[in-house]
């Protein structure tokens, strides 16, 4: 992380409204990454108290277990990350709009959820920064798209490159574009979980030890992921050059193919980034029929 990315978090205050696994991911990444200090960071989630000692407890970040120390934190805090279920979000974003201040940065990590819909439910066009991560932020190789309510200021551009900065990867990308980044990306660890499931199956089926086909299985696609980032080569070329012509690699990949699974895998990224409209879509009708 440079220094600028260091100075732009500054002095910022920021609330994880939602404290579950992505917003673990998140402030550790800062904490750890000495970006900005435990005392500016506050959890809080609408009931679930022992979660939020814990995280006191592993990060140092400030417990909101009070529904004053709640509404405190949320009136005084710079930056207020909302990373709440889905299906709680339209009723506690509306329960903000009281308490914001104009200059207040939103930063959403919730699928589907549309910046116009947090205008929506707010009332106001709050600044606001759309993103979805994945998991693998927990360990500082996450993959984040990222985009901007015509809203945001400069400085809180930067603060919100920084913040994702720390936990892995981002990408800038117009709105529309966040569900695509949901299907490849934000659910692309569980694809690759699924893959290397079948793979130690078959592993086993075929008379390795279970330990045995998960080690070869997890150091296969660890260095199948390192050679595509080591070497900028596209994959496709990658997977040619260790397929001989009428080898086993090939008739590997021939069974693959018979099985329609290119076709299959780019079924399962489009219904993913479909799922996430039809949740968006959710909660905008919700925000409606709440008026």
């Amino acid at each position: 992380m440079s220094n600028r990315d260091a100075s732009s978090l500054g002095k910022n205050t920021l609330i994880f409204y939602g404290a579950g696994s992505m917003a673990e991911a998140i402030l550790r990444g800062l904490v750890e990454a000495s970006l900005t200090s435990p005392n500016n960071i506050t959890v809080m989630n609408r009931s679930n108290a022992d979660r939020l000692l814990e995280l006191e407890r592993q990060y140092g970040v400030v417990p909101a277990t009070t529904e004053d120390l709640k509404k405190s934190a949320l009136t005084s805090a710079d930056v207020i990350i909302l990373g709440m279920k889905p299906k709680d979000s339209a009723n506690a974003i509306k329960a903000l709009q009281p308490l914001l201040r104009p200059e207040q940065l939103i930063v959403s990590v919730i699928a589907g959820l549309s910046i116009s819909t947090i205008h929506q439910l707010l009332g106001r066009e709050q600044p606001v920064v759309r993103t979805m991560p994945n998991t693998s932020s927990t360990i500082g190789l996450g993959a984040t798209g990222i985009s901007f309510s015509a809203s945001v200021s400069a400085s809180q551009r930067e603060f919100a490159l920084a913040m994702f900065n720390a936990v892995g990867l981002t990408a800038v990308v117009d709105e529309p574009l966040i569900e695509a980044v949901n299907g490849v990306s934000g659910s692309g660890p569980a694809y690759v979980y699924y893959l290397m499931e079948a793979m130690i199956n078959a592993g086993v089926q075929l008379g390795l030890t279970p330990e045995a086909a998960k080690d070869l299985t997890v150091q296969t696609v660890r260095g199948a992921a390192e050679m595509v980032f080591t070497t900028g080569e596209n994959p496709g070329e990658l997977r040619r050059k260790v397929t001989s012509p009428n080898g086993t690699t090939q008739a590997a990949i021939e069974t693959l193919d018979h099985y329609s699974f290119q076709e299959g895998m780019n079924k399962a990224i489009v219904r993913c980034a479909d799922r996430a409209r039809e949740m968006g879509d959710a909660i905008r009708a919700e925000a409606v029929d709440s008026k």
